[in-house]
């Protein structure tokens, strides 16, 4: 009896493309659901324009400048003292006890957030509940 031994051919290995079809929409999904939250979470500011040329209403104003580095000038006259107390007396010396004075806030664009909330604070101890904030005039025309 003899034994025949057949050579013994290796199969091609076939590759399945159906599991990763199924990871390339899994990916695909996942993509498309963080894209579409991260729409949602993103803070989009829209900066005012002012209109230079428009007459202003308010005949007492105070304007409190703000540079980069933390110092304040009012009506272009700077300010010794740094602090909120400080800042509320030239504001009252400033208003000449007018309760009807608007503080215009002219920040630059590199102060600290701490530097205008001390301006508003101030205003509110002097009792100047007018305020409102300078912006740049439109270059588009």
């Amino acid at each position: 009896m003899s034994m025949r031994f057949r050579k013994h051919h290796p199969e091609e290995p076939e590759i399945n493309l159906i599991p990763f079809i199924d990871v390339l929409l899994v990916v695909l999904i996942f993509l498309m659901l963080s894209t579409t939250y991260a729409k949602f979470t993103e803070l989009q500011i829209t900066l005012p324009v002012a209109d230079a040329d428009r007459p202003r209403d308010n005949p007492r104003e105070v304007i409190i400048a703000v540079s980069s580095d933390g110092r304040y000038a009012i009506d272009g006259r700077p300010i010794q003292g740094r602090t909120v107390e400080a800042l509320a007396g030239e504001l009252t010396s400033a208003s000449g006890g007018s309760k009807d004075t608007t503080v215009i806030v002219s920040a630059d664009a590199a102060s600290s957030h701490q530097s205008v909330v001390a301006v508003m604070d101030a205003a509110r101890r002097a009792g100047l509940p007018k305020l409102t904030f300078a912006a740049q005039g439109s270059q588009s025309h």
